[in-house]
């Protein structure tokens, strides 16, 4: 599946957005915000994987003022130097970069209809930022460590929202994914599931090191489903 660079001005510069345009040449659009190792194979796969669904995806480089078209290997170094460089990640312009890159997608000639967000490890985190800003039409975040600690912006979120996490998470303790349970457990527009068995980035079938394939397979389901419902092509 083809895809193609836009350049996406912002304060200080201007970064690369990789689109993803699926077959039928149009549709509903899914900010797709990656995980601390850049747009990578995995995120590639997972652009193509929504493409496929009828989306036109859009992958944000978040990582463009410290070190342009960062792309991190799935292992042990990839993780050490990735995580490196997120210690030096200005979060809050992260989050206004990605909401230009939302706005950016939005105005594409291919979208038509609404524009939504899927985001994984550091992008769950930046998603559920961007939920409170309420531009998107349906937000999916995966293990977004920020989440537990700003459960406040829950408050603000009007669209529909989905969590993913992992019961047995190093970076994320399971005592924090259930103060995210219990304050979604009432809220209609917020569902959250929790992969007990599974860790962090359990998503990520690029990372042998990370993946957990039946887990990752229900919460794609899942995710699928939920855009059907709130994005439908």
């Amino acid at each position: 599946m083809a895809s193609r660079v836009e350049q996406v001005a912002v304060s200080g510069g201007a970064y690369d957005l990789t689109v993803w345009p699926p077959d039928r040449g149009s549709g509903p659009g899914v900010l797709l915000i990656p995980e601390i190792f850049g747009v990578s194979d995995y995120i590639e796969a997972v652009a193509e994987d929504l493409a496929g669904l009828g989306y036109v995806v859009a992958a944000p480089d978040l990582f463009w003022r410290l070190h342009p078209g960062w792309r991190a290997a799935h292992d042990e170094e990839g993780v050490r130097s990735s995580l490196e460089l997120a210690q030096r990640f200005d979060f809050e312009q992260g989050v206004a970069d990605s909401a230009a890159g939302l706005r950016h997608l939005t105005d594409l000639p291919e979208v038509g209809g609404e524009v939504g967000i899927v985001g994984f490890c550091l992008g769950g985190s930046i998603g559920y930022f961007l939920a409170a800003q309420n531009a998107a039409a349906a937000v999916v975040s995966f293990y977004g460590s920020a989440v537990p600690d700003r459960l406040e912006l829950l408050d603000a979120i009007e669209r529909p929202l989905q969590f993913h996490f992992g019961g047995d998470d190093p970076y994320i303790a399971r005592t924090e994914v259930a103060k995210v349970e219990e304050a979604v457990r009432t809220r209609a527009n917020a569902e959250i599931h929790v992969e007990e068995r599974a860790g962090h980035a359990f998503h990520n079938r690029m990372a042998p090191m990370f993946y957990v394939p039946e887990p990752a397979a229900r919460a794609w389901r899942r995710t699928e489903d939920f855009l059907s419902r709130h994005l439908p092509v």
